[in-house]
């Protein structure tokens, strides 16, 4: 059975901002215990005419845990309160001149009051109402007892104790309130930043569409529609057109779920199944069709939907970095399943070779660099490796790998 490691209490004014007022109750309880022991002390020995070490014991147990009730109050207060009812029956039964006040001299009602502002500022209402009753009983207690003609003060101390126990609370519970509207404020300020988030993925999705979708729509249809508009194309021609038609709808379709995520931040899934392995073929074909050589190498494995998809994503962003980058080099594209001490993993090879020849113009102007930090994320939510970078001979090589058990790598 394992033990929960409570966290250890905190002083008071612990979490202020300012060194000097966290400093603050250190500085009253050593000042009060510095000037309240001699005080005890004496007068308990002086004025009461006590023994000296039964008055050092009390003057101790009564000003010694006002430094305790910096971080546990509630302790300080047991001791402090035992040892002022003790004080008290000790001064009775020790005999003292009837002028002088009982059951507690004055010291030591400063004492019980600084002890009631750390109270009141740590503890529940609750507890405070039971430390007031506690002391208002062990006050009119004392009264029954009281020797004749004594001035008692236990009245005083009662009213006193009650009077800093209800400030110091009030005090207490207004500073929560104002954390807690703190804290609201910052939530709000947080949903408030999340809604202007969400506004603004809306804004883009609408734009995308506006604009990306139209274009892609343009293509499609003219791609479909080129048999049909120019006489006497060849067949391979318009296998190449209904080709174009075909990779275009498909991108369209992707960018259309993909403004769907964007849209609505609450949906739980799409509607139209995800690709995975089985599709990187048809990458390995559309990249042949361009004008780039692909040798694919597939693989037949049952891998969880999320690594096939990351499978295909890292497969098509290096493709068309080759097709950007490397129009016509060789490439070699192979997914293969294999098992080690980590466990069954998934590994993901694209290598193309230098172009045949340098590119006149670059198929974009100005690349990002987006494409490698995506699959880096992709790798990583996975919990595998990505390996990119070029090659001495003028090539690129990316070479990912995605654990199959739900392991991270080693």
């Amino acid at each position: 059975m394992t033990s929960v490691e409570q966290e250890p209490p905190r002083a008071l004014l612990a979490g202020a901002s300012r060194r000097w007022v966290r400093l603050l109750p250190w500085g009253a309880a050593f000042v009060l215990c510095v000037a309240l022991l001699p005080t005890t002390i004496r007068v308990l020995s002086v004025d009461y005419g006590l023994n000296g070490g039964i008055a050092s014991a009390l003057a101790v147990a009564q000003t010694a845990p006002l430094l305790l009730a910096v971080v546990r109050p509630l302790q300080a207060w047991y001791v402090i309160f035992a040892a002022d009812v003790a004080g008290a029956l000790v001064l009775l039964a020790g005999g003292f001149d009837e002028r002088r006040l009982w059951p507690f001299p004055p010291m030591e009602i400063v004492g019980y009051v600084g002890l009631c502002l750390a109270l009141g500022l740590r503890e529940r209402r609750r507890t405070l109402l039971l430390v007031w009753l506690a002391t208002a009983g062990a006050n009119a207690g004392l009264e029954f007892v009281a020797p004749h003609g004594t001035s008692g003060n236990s009245t005083l101390l009662t009213v006193l104790s009650g009077v800093t126990l209800l400030l110091a609370g009030a005090l207490r519970e207004r500073y929560d309130a104002q954390r807690r509207l703190a804290e609201q404020e910052t939530i709000s300020e947080a949903e408030r930043g999340r809604r202007t988030l969400l506004e603004e993925r809306a804004r883009i999705a609408r734009e995308l569409h506006d604009v990306v979708a139209h274009h892609m729509s343009v293509i499609t249809v003219q791609a479909d529609t080129a048999a049909y508009r120019l006489d006497g194309l060849p067949p391979d021609v318009q296998k190449e057109f209904t080709s174009i038609a075909a990779t275009a709808r498909e991108s369209l379709g992707e960018m259309r779920r993909l403004l769907g995520v964007l849209r609505n931040e609450e949906a739980h899934g799409e509607l139209a199944p995800q690709p995975g392995l089985k599709r990187i073929g048809q990458l390995a074909e559309a990249t042949v069709r361009a004008g780039v050589p692909v040798e694919f190498t597939p693989c037949d494995a049952d891998v969880p939907e999320a690594v096939g998809l990351s499978a295909y994503r890292i497969v098509q962003e290096a493709l068309a970095n080759v097709v950007r980058h490397a129009p016509g080099a060789p490439t070699q594209v192979s997914v293969s399943e294999s098992d080690s001490e980590g466990g069954a993993r998934l590994t993901v090879l694209v290598v193309n070779g230098p172009p045949p020849e340098p590119p006149a113009a670059p198929l974009e102007e100005g690349g990002t660099g987006h494409g490698l930090v995506g699959m880096r994320e992709r790798v990583r939510l996975a919990g595998g490796t990505l390996d990119a970078g070029p090659l001495p001979d003028g090539g690129f090589r990316v070479a990912a790998q995605l654990p199959l058990n739900g392991k991270d790598l080693t």
